[in-house]
């Protein structure tokens, strides 16, 4: 990730997403999860990706064909809730980076087997935090973690005071509510906070 916080996205209207990613970049957050949580995510990946320096990344992306879909739609990386070895080897096929969703020792096993070494910790604040990931990171030192769910600006400092961890991924600055009201002021100043508090 190239921002040390990915902001995760459920847009209800894909005419929501330029404004968005671009309120996100004014406070000084380059990059954004855009999920298929909705059926405006997909167009909403397509209005996005027009934001100039903004990368934007497809999430909640579980099937083979849901890559496709999203990389048809220009999403630059893609983030799923858990591990499928047959979606990482379809984004392997389009070339296109991945961040797939891991809870568990074993999950992280299969992860190193797939030959990745980045992945998303899902949901990380139910799981035990900033210290589960820290015991987690002893028997895999090669592993970096992208902590997700439960992830506040409260908590954000104790997860990146973690060495294995080098991006945090949250809502927060993206609250449904605030996209609805189009609140983009709101939006950047609580990205700038963000960013201040890292």
């Amino acid at each position: 990730m190239s921002s040390p916080i990915l902001p995760v996205v459920v847009l209800d209207d894909p005419g929501q997403a330029v404004p968005l990613g671009e309120a996100l970049l004014a406070g000084g957050i380059d990059s954004v999860e855009i999920t298929l949580r909705t059926a405006a995510g997909l167009e909403g990946i397509r209005h996005a990706r027009t934001v100039e320096g903004l990368r934007v990344g497809a999430g909640s992306v579980l099937t083979p064909s849901h890559v496709d879909q999203v990389v048809e739609a220009g999403a630059e990386f893609i983030v799923c809730p858990g591990l499928s070895a047959a979606v990482v080897e379809r984004a392997r096929e389009h070339g296109v980076d991945i961040l797939p969703g891991v809870a568990t020792p074993s999950e992280l096993m299969a992860a190193v087997a797939l030959g990745l070494d980045e992945v998303k910790l899902f949901p990380a604040g139910l799981l035990g935090g900033p210290a589960y990931i820290e015991a987690l990171s002893a028997p895999f030192p090669a592993m970096r973690f992208v902590p997700s769910g439960g992830v506040s600006l409260a908590t954000l400092r104790d997860y990146l005071a973690v060495p294995a961890i080098t991006t945090v991924s949250g809502t927060w600055m993206v609250a449904r509510k605030l996209l609805a009201a189009g609140d983009w002021a709101r939006v950047t100043a609580l990205s700038a906070e963000a960013i201040a508090a890292v």
